[in-house]
């Protein structure tokens, strides 16, 4: 069974390390200017990603102050059949062999979607 140790967290940006196995993109779109050959994605799980509504809702208010909202509207939707398969698609990566990079390009990972995701799967990992 995978472990929290199997999963880890990397910008895009950053360079491809040795142990990051299989690198998943946790993005809806394909970060800007990256060529796809140097992010080395193995998967692309656009339906883990909050949906283009949440995203542009939570992107109005630049003061921060719609985070707390932000993360129960995407817990919400994590529990969504689209989000759920995804999910599960995740948690089999890590539980076939791991290790498994989360691959993003946002910029304040802390405040996006990132951590909550995150404890999401780690929830899934050690209960279902």
């Amino acid at each position: 069974m995978g472990s929290s140790s199997d999963v880890r967290v990397r910008r895009v940006y950053d360079p491809q390390e040795d142990g990051d196995g299989t690198r998943v993109l946790i993005d809806r779109l394909w970060p800007r200017g990256v060529a796809k050959d140097r992010a080395a994605i193995d998967k692309w799980l656009k339906d883990l990603t909050p949906s283009s509504e949440l995203r542009s809702w939570y992107h109005e208010d630049r003061s921060g102050t719609r985070y707390d909202d932000f993360v129960d509207r995407y817990r919400a939707e994590l529990a969504d059949p689209v989000h759920t398969a995804a999910v599960g698609e995740l948690v089999a990566l890590v539980r076939d062999g791991g290790p498994v990079t989360l691959v993003t390009a946002v910029k304040d990972v802390p405040h996006s979607h990132v951590p909550v995701l995150v404890d999401h799967l780690e929830h899934e990992l050690r209960h279902g």
